[in-house]
């Protein structure tokens, strides 16, 4: 195997975990509108309700 080979193995390596960390960073974000009972964030402090619908 070549530099090339290497190079293209671990640009696809990378891009597979950082898909996997995008899906599994909106699953819990997901759940977490989902849930009434849910701790707001510090951002979100001062509205009265953090759901959007």
């Amino acid at each position: 195997m070549g530099t090339f080979s290497y190079l293209a193995i671990l640009a696809l390596f990378s891009m597979g975990a950082m898909i996997i960390f995008a899906i599994v960073s909106k699953e819990r974000t997901e759940r977490m509108k989902r849930d009434p009972d849910s701790e707001k964030s510090a951002l979100a402090a001062d509205t009265s309700d953090h759901h959007s619908d």
